[in-house]
């Protein structure tokens, strides 16, 4: 009996994506690149923790805005419109299954763009053209005009700046390019909010753990 993907080597895994066994080199290859991997599989979450361990750090080509600078008070100042975009996040997730990584940094990159032109008094929207990213932004998009609200009917004015949710979302962004792997069916960033990304009332005692890229 053979791998059932390269139909050479002895299979000795099992895939919970495929519903058999198949071979370790092919689960490493493959493994959310042709096979959707669901992400309570422990070769899965074993990979992951690799390659947290063993990151390299981001070359500054690969940051994101990587002109605009965004301190650690700034984070922890507006961290509930942090949470409350994770929050989106995994919601929306929990409605469309095969959301991905790729679809949630369109999203956030989308919207970052959009309230970096506000801040220049230009209004510009392009919104994702895949279904799931495009679902997404309008997700977090509207978290976002709620939250103003909120805030602004209990300030009397409007507290949260346009300028201050781009560098939210630039912030944001840069964990999620952080966080994924890279690979066309990568969850890696979602299974981080899931796991890790603190709730609304944990917020207080978690931010000490929270990495800022």
């Amino acid at each position: 009996m053979s791998c059932p993907i390269c139909e050479k080597r002895p299979p000795k895994r099992f895939c919970p994506a495929k519903g058999e066994k198949i071979c370790a080199i092919c689960c490493g290859q493959e493994r959310e690149v042709t096979i959707d991997c669901p992400p309570d599989c422990s070769y899965l979450m074993a990979a992951h923790r690799y390659e947290a361990e063993h990151r390299k750090p981001a070359s500054s080509d690969d940051v994101p805005y990587r002109d605009v600078f965004v301190p650690v008070d700034f984070v922890y100042e507006h961290w509930p419109v942090v949470t409350g975009i994770g929050g989106a996040i995994l919601n929306l997730q929990r409605e469309h299954r095969d959301l991905r990584d790729s679809d949630a940094i369109a999203a956030i990159e989308a919207l970052a763009e959009t309230y970096r032109t506000l801040g220049t008094g230009i209004y510009y929207e392009r919104p994702p053209e895949l279904p799931a990213a495009r679902s997404l932004y309008g997700a977090i998009g509207q978290f976002l005009q709620e939250f103003r609200k909120s805030e602004s009917s209990r300030a009397g004015f409007l507290t949260l700046k346009d300028s201050d949710v781009f560098h939210v979302l630039v912030f944001v962004l840069r964990l999620a390019k952080q966080e994924t792997n890279g690979r066309p069916r990568s969850r890696a960033f979602l299974d981080f909010l899931r796991q890790r990304f603190p709730l609304p009332a944990q917020v207080e005692k978690d931010v000490p753990r929270i990495i800022v890229p």
